[in-house]
């Protein structure tokens, strides 16, 4: 049986449709896991924190990448208690867990 070239395209695209859907949900799982650290530093509890993280999240879809995150938490968090690399490092971090909370289900 032979695959026919829109069969092999079809099959591409629906590939790239669930590549694209499992990397937003990742990312979206990250924001979730980096707002509720922030929330957290920031002493934040209940309906705020809450309100936090969805802000967190809201915030990721103005652009592409991840600058947008990285803005609001900079934004939101004490300079002298949380450099760039500490936050950079958590959004790293909490991006892992989430790729590994995908992975385990």
């Amino acid at each position: 049986m032979s695959v026919s070239f829109d069969d092999r395209r079809k099959g591409f695209e629906a590939k790239w449709a669930h590549d694209a859907e499992r990397r937003f949900q990742i990312e979206a799982r990250r924001d979730r896991l980096v707002g509720a650290w922030a929330a957290a530093e920031k002493g934040l509890t209940g309906a705020a924190a809450d309100a936090f993280v969805t802000a967190v999240i809201a915030a990721d879809m103005e652009e592409k990448g991840d600058e947008d995150v990285f803005r609001k938490l900079r934004a939101e968090l004490d300079p002298a208690s949380h450099s760039d690399a500490a936050i950079r490092g958590k959004m790293a971090d909490f991006l892992d867990q989430a790729e590994t909370e995908a992975v385990s289900g």
